[in-house]
């Protein structure tokens, strides 16, 4: 996989490619939403928290077909408020820690979710040989 940064265009705002090209005969692999959920049915009180559970949950997926971070091509996120955004960062850049090649990432201000107490979701698209 290569990252696309093209230089006629303004980098980043953060840890993240503009574009991520995938070799053909690649696997992939696309997680549902995952909600800061745990498996006790628990949302943690805070967005970073509940960050930090989505990308638990994709990470599980991930490993059911042998990948992890390292693979994610792309993740889309979704919060409920624009004060959201740090404690989302921190997560996301915590679960990309030690990953060199960064996926295109998006992240989108929302109404609301299912569930009033659910602050965040993440969903990421994976590829590999």
């Amino acid at each position: 996989m290569r990252m696309l940064e093209p230089a006629a265009i303004r980098p980043p705002f953060g840890r993240y490619a503009h574009g991520v090209e995938v070799p053909a005969g690649w696997r992939m692999v696309m997680t549902s939403g995952q909600l800061g959920l745990g498996a006790d049915d628990v949302a943690p009180v805070s967005v970073r928290g509940q960050a930090r559970l989505c990308f638990a949950n994709c990470a599980a997926i991930l490993a059911e077909a042998g990948m992890g971070p390292r693979d994610v091509i792309r993740i889309n996120a979704f919060v409920t408020d624009r004060s959201h955004f740090a404690g989302y960062m921190a997560a996301r850049d915590e679960w990309l820690a030690g990953v060199e090649r960064l996926p295109a990432s998006t992240l989108v201000i929302v109404s609301g979710f299912t569930r009033p107490e659910f602050l965040v979701e993440v969903e990421v698209t994976a590829a590999a040989p």
